[in-house]
């Protein structure tokens, strides 16, 4: 009934001259219950909501008040302003061309100016109806509450929240901090935060009765006939609304997708004032207000009784409309730093279980059209789902290049050579970098194949295990301090590019492609660069066709020097501080000093800098400017070879759909080992888990520090990091070895498989494995 519109359900006149009626007769007879009441859904308990149950009856009630909904809606779309500026139900998402783009499309990274107020805002204010006088405080509810409690009876209550929810006016006359003051800045949204905390908190404990109402008057305001644009005291209201905990409840789900459709369908400047409103929330109901919006969303896609929802074709705009608000909490989430709650917090793990692909290819076929992706939003997908966007995207394009050099091939009449299908490395151990980058330099229309690598001189051959092994050993020397490209810092434990200036930036470049690779190889390297590093990287994250464009510059602040240069970090904010004559104790200039090979070189951060002081009224533009210059200007160019080497391998439209932090977590992989984790998903081969030489060798090894660890990670998968996936994406397996208990451990990187012979005891194992661990480089084969 629910999902078919029943015929049964009243129409528009009936129910108003019902609720009439009803109204009446409850002030002469002085009823406590009305009978529209009686067809609003139960409300179960906490414990029944959170399972997300129903009982039948509630199912056929829900049905009846579904319908009703959608009647008025439908009486009211014969009659009404059909250009107002929200409708309860639009018939389609697809005509639905009034929504403002919450998230613009992310292929022209533009961003919605949350800091900067739209123009309209200064248009005149349409001129705010009074509201009703109320002066119930936060003690005088608690009162109440005590005394319902004690006595069972709930009048009192009831009809506080019956009268409260009634309209948009009654939220705002109950929870307005002042209701003489207009509240029109962004800076205040004039809620009296802990009423709305008290009165919700205490809801779900009152009796059925008393929820219901709320639920009745929730759905008049939604049912208001809007004309022109919405006050200040709407979008209160809505704020207020969205913290609802009842929400939480499937059975109300029909009418907080009608809320939720019409705060998405707010113009862009109401949305500019929600976000900042939004931010002031505290950190615990922000989380659940987001909490409630991703329940919805996944419960939408994969229901535990489709029975509850109307079929998905006459709801369309569900989904989107709850995205499209999220966007809202995760662009206040983001203006505040740190920030309310973690970016992993809006995460929906439930998308990784849908067709991500055909999402994917939904967003490049439509971009940021009316065709919607979850794609457009992307801080919603997960790190694991955008990973597998990213690597099957890497092997279409790996497919389509081999694909094309066979083509080549043979129309040119050749004999096909099945390493043309691959990018193949071939190098000295002792001429490691020359030989790569002479490698990459000549095969640069082949670095989109599959690669493999091949040690001169070692009969190894390359399952995953040489690859791994060459970029390890690689990143190792490239990064060593002798070699003077990238400079160590003790302080913050990262690496930086170096500011000497020199003839030829191509090492740069290889580091950069090396980065690509091993993203588009699906390779985790132990690189240490700071969370700046890939903000740059994705500035932007499509590579310009005007090469004249600047690259790898973005907004770096003193927070982004600290994660670099602590100690020079902590200096500058010190200046910034300073509560002295800046100009006559420090006596400095806009230039900056920095030693080359020897010789001390000077620059200016500003035109003819070295004249101007620095001064209590400048200082914070010089401290920009010194952070601007250390981490963009003075590197512009070895930068710039690392992001055109990267972008060389990596480009790809599924870029856009990346944070910096999950650049950075696909590079290096998480360097949180967790070897009871591996324990856990560990296979075996020939043993079993319960096997003495097992229990031996996990009693080992959970032992072993840190170190260890990492080298017993390292030996078995070729690298000591840890996949996006964690350590179940592994695969680990633990082999038995047929050989003499005399014989170290073997191990094959390529399928990250250890072979242990079956020691005698833990001694002996563990005595074998140290020294195995600890001397294994090389695929030398005797």
């Amino acid at each position: 009934e629910l999902s078919q519109g029943s015929a049964a359900a009243p129409s528009a006149e009936e129910g108003g001259e019902e609720g009439e009626e009803e109204e009446e007769g409850e002030k002469e007879k002085g009823k406590e219950k009305e009978k529209e009441r009686e067809k609003l859904p139960p409300i179960p308990s906490a414990s029944t909501a959170a399972a997300g149950g129903l009982e039948e009856g509630a199912k056929n009630q829900f049905s009846t008040f579904s319908n009703f909904i959608t009647t008025i809606n439908q009486k009211k779309e014969g009659i009404g302003n059909r250009n107002s500026p929200t409708q309860l139900v639009i018939p389609n998402i697809k005509n639905g061309r009034d929504l403002p783009p919450l998230c613009l499309d992310v292929r022209q990274k533009q961003r919605m100016s949350i800091d900067a107020s739209p123009h309209d805002l200064k248009a005149p204010l349409p001129p705010e109806p009074s509201l009703p006088i109320r002066t119930k405080t936060v003690k005088d509810f608690q009162d109440d509450m005590e005394k319902s409690k004690a006595s069972g009876d709930w009048k009192a209550v009831h009809n506080f929240y019956s009268t409260t929810f009634d309209s948009f006016l009654e939220i705002n006359a109950a929870f307005k901090k002042d209701t003489n003051s207009p509240f029109n800045t962004i800076e205040d949204s004039g809620i009296d935060a802990k009423f709305v905390n008290v009165v919700y908190d205490a809801l779900l404990n009152t009796p059925q009765d008393v929820q219901k109402s709320v639920l009745k008057g929730i759905i008049n305001g939604l049912l208001q006939e809007w004309t022109g644009p919405r006050t200040k005291d709407d979008l209160r209201a809505y704020c207020i609304l969205l913290q609802n905990p009842q929400f939480s409840n499937t059975s109300t789900y029909v009418i907080y997708a009608h809320l939720l459709r019409q705060i998405a369908a707010l113009t862009e400047a109401d949305h500019h004032f929600l976000v900042h409103w939004s931010k002031k929330i505290s950190q615990k109901r922000f989380k659940q207000v987001v909490d409630r919006l991703l329940q919805f969303i996944s419960l939408r896609l994969f229901p535990a009784k489709p029975e509850e929802f109307p079929p998905m074709v006459k709801c369309t705009w569900w989904i989107p409309s709850a995205t499209k608000v999220l966007a809202l909490f995760n662009a206040a989430n983001s203006l505040i730093s740190p920030p309310i709650i973690s970016y992993t917090d809006f995460y929906n793990s439930t998308l990784d279980h849908i067709d991500l692909m055909e999402e994917y290819h939904n967003w490049q076929c439509y971009g940021n059209s009316h065709r919607f992706s979850f794609c457009q939003y992307p801080f919603i997908i997960s790190i694991a789902a955008k990973k597998v966007i990213i690597q099957r995207d890497s092997e279409q394009q790996m497919i389509s290049i081999a694909r094309q050099s066979l083509v080549d091939k043979v129309s040119r009449r050749q004999k096909p050579d099945m390493n043309m299908l691959f990018l193949n490395v071939k190098v000295r151990r002792t001429h490691l970098v020359s030989d790569s980058l002479d490698e990459l330099a000549r095969k640069k229309a082949d670095l989109k194949k599959k690669l493999k690598v091949t040690f001169v001189g070692e009969a190894g051959l390359d399952m995953g295990g040489l690859t791994k092994e060459w970029f390890l050993l690689l990143i190792r020397q490239i990064f060593h301090p002798d070699y003077g490209m990238f400079t160590y810092h003790k302080d913050s434990h990262c690496h930086w590019f170096s500011s000497f200036k020199c003839d030829n930036y191509s090492e740069f470049r290889l580091v950069g492609a090396l980065m690509g690779l091993a993203v588009y190889n699906s390779i985790t390297l132990d690189i240490r660069f700071p969370p700046c590093c890939y903000k740059k990287l994705l500035s932007p994250p499509i590579v310009p066709c005007d090469h004249n464009t600047l690259v790898g510059i973005c907004g770096v602040t003193l927070d982004d020097l600290f994660q670099i240069m602590p100690e020079l970090a902590h200096g500058l904010s010190e200046l910034l501080s300073y509560e002295g004559n800046v100009e006559e104790d420090f006596y400095s200039t806009f230039q900056v000093f920095q030693e080359e090979f020897g010789v001390i070189k000077s620059y200016n951060l500003k035109p003819n800098g070295d004249k101007i002081p620095v001064t209590n009224r400048n200082r914070k533009e010089y401290v920009q400017l010194y952070v601007d210059f250390l981490l963009n200007k003075s590197i512009y160019k070895q930068f710039a070879a690392f992001y055109y080497g990267f972008h060389s391998v990596c480009a790809s439209y599924a870029l856009l759909l990346l944070r910096p932090e999950e650049v950075e977590i696909l590079v290096c992989g998480s360097p949180e080992l967790d070897m009871s984790a591996l324990q856990r998903s560990t296979q075996y081969e020939g043993y079993q888990k319960t096997d003495l030489t097992i229990r031996y060798f996990w009693d080992v090894v959970l032992g072993f520090s840190l170190d260890l660890q990492k080298k017993l990670l390292h030996f078995a998968t070729g690298s000591d990091r840890v996949p996006v996936g964690g350590m179940a994406d592994l695969n680990f397996k633990i082999s038995k070895s047929e050989t003499s208990t005399n014989w170290l451990p073997v191990a094959h990187t390529c399928f990250n498989q250890l072979c242990l012979p079956p020691y005698k005891n833990k001694k002996e194992l563990k005595q074998k494995l140290i020294i195995g661990i600890s001397n294994a480089e090389g695929f030398g084969l005797e």
